[in-house]
């Protein structure tokens, strides 16, 4: 079964500075029915202005990923790191027992991310921080593991770790490109389709809609436009 969440049906805020699109409900935004999927607590869809963002705050146990679609967002924390995460960038920070950080668009145009967060498989812990750039050219036409949880991704490849029952998966697809993706038994899935239309096991998604996959054996993807999917494998 695909619960298929169209952009355009999602809740959200927006303000002076910042645009959001919540495929999943938390803090009392986004629509109630748009439930958690596994261990998938939150997807936002975020539009940063020029020159705005978020200043510190704090997060605890909670896995917070970053997927950076266009422009480029800095992040800085409290651990001392700081950096720019660019477009195909992803950014993972397992908040652990405590972390604070802030996340600001410093360029000149608007920056479009989507921001993940996971249930933690364990909760406390020290907090960490990592980055990686994905170039959307060396995950054409097939999944490329972003951030996993499981440590056989890990030693496989550049997948960013995670504390959390979860892998993030990235495929940058041309018109008309068809990919499969076989989920395990038991497992669910949450899937986007950024910028272009797709197929997803005879459901149509236009750009930015989100689908919560279960039950399924396979995800199959048929690119109707030049899109990228993003697919969060889900314990």
């Amino acid at each position: 079964m695909i619960e298929h969440r169209p952009y355009a049906a999602l809740g959200g805020n927006d303000l002076d500075w910042l645009t959001t699109r919540l495929h999943v409900a938390i803090g009392g935004l986004g629509r109630p029915e748009h439930g958690p999927v596994g261990a998938l607590r939150a997807w936002n869809d975020d539009e940063f202005a020029p020159g705005s963002g978020f200043p510190m705050h704090r997060h605890q146990d909670v896995e917070i990923l970053t997927y950076v679609r266009r422009g480029a967002v800095t992040h800085e924390d409290s651990l001392g790191n700081r950096s720019t995460v660019l477009a195909g960038d992803v950014q993972a920070m397992s908040a652990g027992s405590g972390i604070r950080h802030a996340e600001f668009n410093l360029a000149g145009e608007t920056t479009a991310l989507y921001q993940i967060w996971l249930r933690p498989r364990t909760t406390g812990g020290a907090p960490t921080w990592t980055t990686r750039r994905f170039p959307r050219s060396e995950r054409t036409g097939g999944f490329t593991v972003l951030a996993s949880g499981y440590a056989d991704d890990v030693a496989a490849g550049d997948a960013l770790p995670i504390n959390a029952d979860a892998r993030l998966l990235g495929a940058t697809l041309r018109r008309g490109d068809v990919i499969g993706y076989a989920l395990p038994p038991g497992r669910q899935a949450y899937l986007v389709s950024t910028t272009g239309r797709a197929d997803v096991n005879g459901v149509r998604f236009e750009a930015r809609d989100g689908g919560a996959v279960r039950d399924e054996h396979l995800v199959t993807i048929t690119a109707l436009d030049d899109t990228e999917i993003v697919l969060a494998e889900l314990g």
